[in-house]
């Protein structure tokens, strides 16, 4: 039964063109060819990853967070309360007014005070700054990697300046070391974002991160086996361009370098939209949709290939649309926030305590106003209507392919 199975999903007719087989792609007269056996090696790569990740966060991106001023907010925690934490967690992170009213019967708490406990409790599970620094950094680093990586790999190749070429002999196209190596560690990489995106900071777009590094994988391997290899290293080159930005354009707002961070994030806007929907779909998805079918009649790999290829596009224009919109929003003057982040809920004694003591402020302005009585009231930099800069908005975008 399994065998049969598995002779049936690796069918020569499914994954490679007409009058071709498996044996064509046998290595022989010097010619190497990826093996799908060879994907074995980028599980343990990816816990390899995991563990030279921790130890970078911990001894490296820790002392640079620290050097630049960034510390761990101390949230207050609340108290042991089984009733409501079972709540917290089999049913919902904000109740209702009518789950309020219940849980407020079955703690002998007042209705005020479960809210507080659960926006406690919700301020309790959200990253601080100094985990975020530490994710972006670890990505920067990876992504500088990479990009300055496949450049030195792939500048030399025709086929980076002509995708003619890419199809030119295919598929009895010899892999290359530096492709091997570039292949292995993308993958393992992304293995790695996936065996630890339950840890990492969540975001709104959570399920879509989900989709993005499944769709990631699945096109890596599927080019891999079927030596779509130099189609795939054009691809993995054109998304990390902008994802180094994206990363670096993170850490300066982590810092609060403000104008270097707003600088990075245009270029990266800009970057993104260039390379995700520009050279993406006209020049790359163009390369795979079109050219093929000059070489050999169209089959199940080629339409599964493209396919996902599009998904990814998808997930670029899902993407776009929030960073146009952040942008918009900055230049109107409306930003209050990360459009894809959780922003910190401000306790209920907390706000109690600023109101009193502006209460007294005004009161002490009102009596040296020269008996106008008129008050000015300002929000502070950090006032519940305090504008945001760009700086403070930038989303955590896709690590895409």
């Amino acid at each position: 039964m399994f065998d049969t199975l598995y002779d049936c999903f690796w069918w020569d007719r499914i994954w490679l063109p007409v009058n071709l087989t498996w044996a064509d792609l046998e290595d022989r007269d010097g010619r190497v060819y990826a093996k799908a056996s060879h994907l074995y090696v980028t599980v343990p790569y990816a816990l390899v990853f995991l563990l030279v990740r921790y130890t970078f966060e911990r001894f490296i991106a820790t002392p640079c967070a620290a050097s630049l001023g960034i510390k761990e907010r101390v949230h207050l925690r609340v108290t042991d309360n089984p009733i409501l934490e079972l709540h917290y967690l089999s049913h919902t992170r904000s109740p209702g007014q009518s789950a309020v009213d219940g849980l407020s019967k079955k703690s002998g708490l007042s209705g005020r005070q479960v809210e507080r406990w659960f926006r406690r409790r919700r301020n309790q599970d959200r990253p601080g700054v100094l985990k975020k620094f530490r994710e972006a950094s670890w990505r920067f680093v990876f992504y500088l990697f990479t990009f300055f990586g496949g450049i030195l790999a792939l500048y030399d190749k025709e086929w980076f300046y002509d995708t003619r070429q890419v199809w030119t002999g295919f598929p009895k196209q010899s892999m290359l070391e530096s492709q091997y190596w570039y292949y292995v560690l993308e993958m393992s990489f992304y293995g790695s974002l996936l065996f630890s995106i339950t840890f990492d900071v969540k975001r709104k777009d959570f399920k879509e991160q989900i989709v993005h590094h499944l769709a990631t994988l699945t096109l890596l391997s599927f080019s891999w086996c079927v030596n779509y290899i130099r189609i795939g290293t054009l691809v993995m080159l054109v998304h990390d361009s902008s994802d180094v930005l994206l990363e670096s354009a993170k850490l300066f707002n982590y810092a609060k370098w403000e104008r270097t961070c707003n600088a990075l994030f245009v270029v990266f806007a800009i970057v993104f939209m260039v390379t995700r929907l520009i050279i993406f779909p006209f020049w790359l998805i163009h390369c795979t949709w079109v050219y093929p079918v000059e070489h050999y009649p169209p089959f199940f790999g080629y339409y599964f290939f493209n396919v996902m290829l599009v998904v990814l596009l998808l997930l670029h224009i899902f993407w776009a649309y929030l960073i146009l919109r952040m942008v918009r929003k900055f230049l109107f003057g409306k930003m209050t926030r990360d459009e894809r982040s959780d922003h910190e809920e401000e306790d209920e004694e907390e706000e109690e305590e600023e109101g009193t003591s502006t209460e007294e402020m005004e009161r002490k302005q009102s009596n040296h106003s020269n008996g106008s009585g008129r008050v000015v009231r300002k929000e502070g930099k950090n006032g519940r209507f305090g504008h945001l800069s760009l700086a403070e908005t930038t989303c955590q975008a896709k690590t895409v392919y």
